[in-house]
C-alpha cells in the first residue's frame, strides 16, 4: 500500500523554507518597486546610514560589554585561590590533588553559564603536567567546561602563544577536541599566572562558544538583506549573520579600510575607544566600527537595492495589486501553518499529556528531515531515555533495600552454631542429661527457625514457634513463675512477617516488665486481622515507668541514640523495608499496667510448606 506523498519542500530544512517565504512574499514588490528607485536611492542611502552608524555605536557597545565581560570572569578564576593551588606537584597526597582538581572544575561549571542572559560562555583551564601528577584527569577534552592536564604531545597548538602574550586576554578560532569530535570555535584565551610568582605560569585558560556568543548580540539587529560581520585586526571573521563564515577573511573596500586607519569626523560623537567609518557604493552600503585597542571591527555590508521602496507615483497600483497580494500571501501562509505549526501542536500535545514511565508512541513525521522532524524525533527519544532511566533507578532502588535488607539480617546466627548446638543435644541425651539436652533442643530451634532456610519472609506460626522456643528456654534456665498466654487465631497463622520479630519484643517484656513479679506476671501474644492489614500485641502487666517518647524517637529518628537498644529499631526497620512506611512498630502503654508492643503488617500470605 502506498502512503502519503511527500512534500518535496520537507526536503530543505526550516531556514531554507523561510528563506522561500520571504523571496515568494518580496518578490513582486521588488518588481513594483524598480521604477521608482533612482529617484529616491541617493535620499535613502543617507538617512539609513545615518540611522545605522548610530544603531552599529549601540551594537559595537554591547559586544564589547560581553567580551569585558569575560575578560572580567576570566580574571576572577585567574585570581580564586582556587585555581592558584592547582599547581601539578607530587609533594600533594593523591586524594589532596583530586580536591583541588574538583574544586576548579566545580567552579568553572559554575561560571558557565549564560552572561547578560542569552547564550552561555564555557570555561576550561589547560595546565601543563609532563610528570602526569593529575592522572585521574581527562586527559583530552570531554565536556564542554572543564579542567585538562597535558603533556609535551598533547599540548594544544595555541597554548606556547597564549602564554607568550603574558596575562594578555585575546580571541581566536581554535580547535579542540570535544569528546571523540574536533570543533572548531572562537575562544576568549587567556595565559593563567602565578599569583606569588609573576614570572611563573599555571596553565591557559579559554573561554569556549564566543562566536554564538557573538552571533546573538549581531542577530539583535535587523539588516533588510544585509550581513553583519564581526572581524580581528587582521580581517577575518570571527562571527557573521551568514553561517560558515567564520575564520574567512572579510572583503571589504579599500576606501572603507583606510577610511578607519585615517580617523572619521565621527570619531568626536563615538565614544574615544571606538572609531567609525561609511562608505556607499553602487552596491552596498558600508558602516564599519573599529575597537581602537584591540582592532577588531563591526562591520554592516547593506545591499542597497533591499533599501528602496516605491515611489508615490506608484501607490495607486501598488494598492491595487496589494489586495491581490494579500491573497497569495495569505495562501501562502496557510501552506506554510500546516507544514510548520501543524506538527508542532501534535508535538505539543504529546508533551502535555506525556507521563514519565509509560510507553512512547512510534515517532510520527519520521521521513521529515526539516528542523521539525529532526525536532520530533528528538522530543520523542528524549521520552524514551527518560523511561529507561526511571527503570533503571527503580531498578537501583531495588538493589539498595535488597543490600540494606541483608546488612540487617546479618545479625543472625550462622548454620554452624545450629548443627553444633544439635551434636551438643544429642550427646547430652545419651549421656542422660535431660534437662539440659531439652534446654539446647529449644535453642536450636531458635537457630533453626532463625535461618529458616534463607527466607527473609516466613509464616507466622513459624516465627511463634520461635517465640515458644525461646519462653521455654528462659523459663527452664531462670525458673521464672510468669504467665504465657497466646490468643493467635487460625485466620493469621499463614500471613508473612519478617524473622525473628517477636522474640527481641518477648525479651523486652521479660526484662523490663514481669522478670521480678513472679507469678503475677503475665505477657499476652495476640494478634487480630483488620481488613488488609494484621496487628500483633506483646503485652505485659510490669509495673515498671518507660519513656515512651524515647522509645520513638529510637524507631523513628535517623539521629537517635542505638545504644538506647538496636534490636526493635532492627525491627521496625526491617518490617518497612520489606512492606512500606505505612506498616512498622510502635509502643503505647496499656490501660492497666504495663506496656503493649504493636506490629502493623500487610496481610500477605505464604502457602503452607510441604
Amino acid at each position: 500500500m502506498r502512503g502519503n506523498p511527500i512534500n518535496p519542500l520537507t526536503r530543505l530544512n526550516m531556514k531554507q523554507q523561510l528563506v522561500l517565504l520571504f523571496l515568494a512574499m518580496v518578490s513582486p514588490v521588488f518588481l513594483l518597486h524598480w521604477y521608482g528607485n533612482y529617484q529616491a536611492e541617493n535620499l535613502l542611502k543617507n538617512h539609513v546610514t545615518n540611522a545605522y552608524v548610530e544603531l552599529i555605536k549601540q551594537n559595537h557597545t554591547i559586544i564589547n560589554r560581553d567580551i569585558e565581560t569575560v575578560n572580567k570572569v576570566t580574571a576572577t578564576i585567574i585570581q580564586n585561590p582556587t585555581t592558584q593551588r592547582l599547581v601539578p606537584s607530587g609533594k600533594d597526597a593523591v586524594i589532596e590533588r583530586v580536591r583541588k582538581f574538583d574544586s576548579v572544575d566545580r567552579m568553572l561549571n559554575s561560571y558557565s553559564i549564560p552572561i547578560n542572559g542569552g547564550e552561555a560562555v564555557y570555561y576550561s583551564l589547560y595546565i601543563y603536567d609532563p610528570n602526569d601528577y593529575y592522572f585521574f584527569a581527562p586527559k583530552r577534552q570531554i565536556m564542554q567546561t572543564g579542567v585538562y592536564f597535558f603533556s609535551d604531545k598533547t599540548k594544544p597548538a595555541w597554548f606556547d602563544y597564549a602564554i607568550s602574550k603574558r596575562g594578555s586576554g585575546y580571541m581566536d578560532i581554535i580547535e579542540y577536541n570535544f569528546g571523540l569530535a574536533k570543533i572548531n570555535t572562537l575562544a576568549y584565551i587567556r595565559a593563567v599566572g602565578n599569583v606569588n610568582n609573576g614570572k611563573e605560569f599555571l596553565g591557559v585558560l579559554i573561554a569556549t562558544r564566543m562566536d554564538y556568543k557573538l552571533a546573538e548580540s549581531l542577530r539583535s539587529v535587523s539588516l533588510p538583506g544585509g550581513v553583519i560581520s564581526y572581524a580581528d585586526s587582521g580581517n577575518r571573521i570571527l562571527s557573521s549573520t551568514v553561517p560558515g563564515q567564520n575564520g574567512k577573511l572579510l572583503e571589504l573596500p579599500e576606501d572603507l579600510l583606510d577610511g578607519l586607519s585615517l580617523g572619521s569626523p565621527r570619531k568626536e560623537a563615538f565614544m574615544e575607544e571606538f572609531r567609525t567609518h561609511e562608505m556607499i557604493t553602487s552596491d552596498s552600503i558600508y558602516i564599519a566600527s573599529q575597537n581602537e585597542a584591540i582592532g577588531h571591527k563591526l562591520v554592516y555590508q547593506i545591499p542597497v537595492q533591499s533599501l528602496l521602496k516605491q515611489q508615490n507615483e506608484l501607490k495607486r497600483i501598488i494598492q491595487l495589486i496589494t489586495v491581490a497580494y494579500m491573497l497569495l500571501g495569505s495562501v501562502i501562509m496557510v501552506y506554510f501553518w500546516r507544514s510548520l505549526m501543524t506538527p508542532l501542536q501534535k508535538l505539543a500535545q504529546f508533551v502535555r499529556t506525556y507521563e514519565p514511565g509509560k510507553l512512547v508512541p512510534e515517532t510520527p513525521l519520521k521521513r521529515r528531515r526539516d528542523e521539525v522532524g529532526v525536532l520530533m524525533s528528538a522530543m520523542y527519544d528524549m521520552a524514551r531515555r527518560l523511561n529507561a532511566l526511571i527503570h533503571y533507578k527503580y531498578n537501583m532502588d531495588l538493589k539498595a533495600k535488597e543490600s540494606q535488607l541483608q546488612l540487617l539480617y546479618q545479625q543472625i546466627n550462622p548454620h554452624l552454631l545450629y548443627n553444633t548446638l544439635e551434636s551438643i543435644y544429642w550427646k547430652s541425651t545419651l549421656e542422660g542429661n535431660t534437662e539440659s539436652a531439652e534446654m539446647i533442643k529449644e535453642l536450636s530451634k531458635l537457630m533453626k527457625i532463625g535461618l529458616s532456610r534463607g527466607r527473609e519472609l516466613i509464616r507466622l506460626e513459624e516465627e511463634l514457634e520461635h517465640a515458644k522456643a525461646y519462653v521455654n528456654l528462659q523459663q527452664m534456665r531462670y525458673s521464672y513463675e510468669f504467665k504465657v498466654i497466646w490468643n493467635i487465631p487460625d485466620a493469621v497463622k499463614m500471613i508473612r512477617i519478617p524473622k525473628i520479630s517477636l522474640q527481641p519484643l518477648i525479651e523486652n517484656a521479660i526484662i523490663h516488665g514481669v522478670k521480678l513479679m513472679g507469678d503475677d506476671g503475665e505477657i499476652r501474644i495476640s494478634a487480630a486481622l483488620e481488613g488488609e492489614r494484621v496487628t500483633i500485641k506483646v503485652e505485659d502487666n510490669g509495673y515498671k515507668e518507660v519513656n515512651i517518647a524515647a522509645i520513638d524517637q529510637l524507631l523513628n529518628d535517623e539521629k537517635a541514640d542505638h545504644r538506647l537498644g538496636y534490636g526493635i529499631r532492627n525491627i521496625h526497620q526491617r518490617i518497612q523495608l520489606h512492606f512500606g512506611n505505612l506498616f512498622g512498630l510502635s509502643y503505647r502503654k496499656r490501660e492497666e499496667e504495663g506496656m503493649a508492643a504493636i506490629i502493623v503488617l500487610p496481610a500477605t500470605y505464604e502457602e503452607p510448606l510441604d
